[in-house]
């Protein structure tokens, strides 16, 4: 990969760190779709998976290396403690990319060394260029990372980074691990990491950073100004805790005011070059598919993506915009890949519209996948005389990009009202392939479903959040339910959509106990491949 200086090298680890957000989870297939689209918006580097960690993880950063990591795709990284096993096993699972890259790391801060690894500084010093070196062993392109550099000693860390970058790292990140910094001090700390470390010149300057303070992505655009030109980001700023910086907010900030940053790269002022290399017309896009499949909602509120970041709701204000947009307007939704919300089908519309119309939303559908959503559109279409863009996305969503269907929920009845106890009844067929039925009463019409589901799926689970949202306007609108189940200290979440709240409800649940179950399977098969292995 180029390592130009005057350009805004974009990492993104939706994949990696993001998945880490509690009820994030995607499976294999999930991690692949996510990869395509960050591959379309354009990312530089793809940071896939932490491939010692699970076999699911290695297979996913694997399969993602021979789909995704061609020779004019984006490369491909694998996470890596700074311990030979974790390295090699990174090396492995990245071999079918044409561009791979080994990111491997080490704490630095005091607080780390004494409470978590029982090392001295002295010992870093020695793990260090030797971990480096051997990730060197297997690729070209080597990335370091200080863990908790934000809470450094920064002459310490100077020493390490030095030692890195002599021993190959072409790559030296600096995380805000726990969120604690503010911009003027990230700032100051990327400025002294240029000013002091000898070989600076020969690796880039990364930087990664939670938001707990709310603080990312500003200290990044300090972070920026001082020398940093690779940014490690995710797709809505999902993350651990509050979450990452934001890759939109980051990559709009970039654009919009490009005329104040170019300077700091290099460039004139009034360049117009872009300053990093996302198409932002697949923002859009890239944000409701990872929402979607990893069953978080995206606030309204949100910065870029959010359903009001182009609203306006004043007098005054639609009265300016309706003048001219850019009184109260400083981007245009379209460079976001947001168009007007249009109606664009109906029921007598044929199945190649229906195809046309979502390759056109950025849906890539195999031609079961295709007969599968077609037949919910026109069931859709019979009750709801107008299907807008956020409908076919709702449709194709919660149709085709689900966790396997274990558990199927075949029928779900409901009998509520004023003065009544509500009681549902509800048919599952399990992995078996027989029908079970039951009913129970609960406090209301959903908790009556979703006790009735629990009679028939025995897994033990507690139900943590249940939140309902309609896709669009009137009351013929899709509402789509998102719930997440918590299971030894394990998030697992589930969406769907309907025209019935009451549907919605039953198989967001059933998915949600699908990605319990699956996890759970899946952790039996590792144990008994360990056990097999050590016997």
């Amino acid at each position: 990969m180029e390592t130009s200086q005057d350009r805004i090298i974009i990492f993104d680890t939706t994949l990696r760190d993001g998945e880490q957000s509690p009820g994030a989870a995607l499976n294999i297939e999930e991690k692949l779709k996510v990869a395509r689209a960050l591959a379309r918006l354009g990312v530089d580097v793809i940071e896939a998976g932490f491939p010692f960690t699970s076999s699911g993880d290695f297979q996913a950063v694997q399969k993602i290396a021979a789909e995704i990591g061609t020779p004019n795709g984006p490369t491909i990284c694998g996470l890596a403690r700074a311990t030979q096993k974790d390295i090699k096993t990174a090396a492995e699972a990245l071999k079918p990319a044409a561009k791979g890259r080994i990111h491997t790391f080490l704490a630095t801060s005091d607080i780390h060394l004494e409470y978590k690894l029982k090392k001295t500084r002295a010992e870093v010093l020695a793990i260090v260029p030797e971990m480096v070196a051997y990730a060197k062993s297997f690729v070209e392109d080597v990335e370091f990372s200080p863990e908790d550099a934000g809470r450094s000693d920064p002459e310490f860390l100077y020493q390490v980074l030095e030692l890195a970058i002599a021993a190959g790292a072409t790559t030296v990140n600096i995380p805000d691990t726990v969120g604690y910094t503010t911009p003027s001090e990230f700032g100051a700390l990327i400025k002294g990491i240029k000013d002091n470390v000898p070989n600076i010149d020969q690796a880039i300057i990364s930087v990664h950073g939670h938001n707990d303070l709310g603080l990312a992505v500003a200290n990044f655009l300090e972070a920026v100004k001082n020398g940093a030109r690779q940014l490690e980001c995710t797709i809505n700023g999902i993350g651990e805790r509050a979450g990452n910086a934001a890759l939109e907010e980051l990559v709009m900030a970039l654009h919009v005011r490009r005329q104040y940053y170019n300077p700091f790269l290099g460039r004139p002022a009034e360049s117009t070059e872009p300053l990093t290399q996302i198409n932002t017309q697949h923002i859009y896009k890239t944000s409701r598919l990872v929402s979607n499949l990893t069953g978080m909602m995206v606030q309204p509120n949100k910065a870029i993506v959010g359903a009001n970041a182009f609203a306006h709701e004043s007098g005054i204000h639609q009265d300016g915009v309706l003048k001219n947009r850019i009184t109260y307007e400083i981007m245009d939704a379209q460079s976001i890949g947001l168009n007007d919300n249009q109606i664009v089908l109906g029921k007598l519309s044929g199945r190649n519209a229906f195809r046309t119309r979502l390759k056109e939303l950025g849906f890539e559908l195999s031609d079961t996948e295709l007969n599968k959503a077609f037949v919910r559109f026109k069931d859709v279409a019979d009750k709801k005389k107008e299907i807008t863009d956020w409908d076919l996305e709702a449709i194709v969503n919660d149709e085709i990009r689900q966790p396997p269907e274990l558990f199927r929920l075949e029928l779900v009845q409901v009998s509520c009202g004023d003065g009544s106890r509500p009681t549902a009844t509800v048919t599952i067929r399990n992995p078996e392939g027989q029908e079970l039925t039951d009913a129970a009463i609960g406090t209301g019409p959903v908790d009556a479903i979703y006790k009735a589901i629990n009679r028939v799926v025995d897994i033990p689970n507690d139900l943590i959040e249940f939140s309902v949202q309609s896709v669009t306007a009137g009351i013929d609108a899709i509402g789509e339910v998102t719930i997440r189940l918590r299971y030894q200290d394990k998030v697992y979440s589930g969406r769907a959509a309907n025209t019935d709240i009451i549907v919605a409800s039953a198989r967001a649940y059933i998915k949600a106990l699908n990605r319990l179950y699956s996890a759970l399977q899946a952790s039996q098969e590792e144990e008994r491949a360990k056990t097999v292995a050590s016997s």
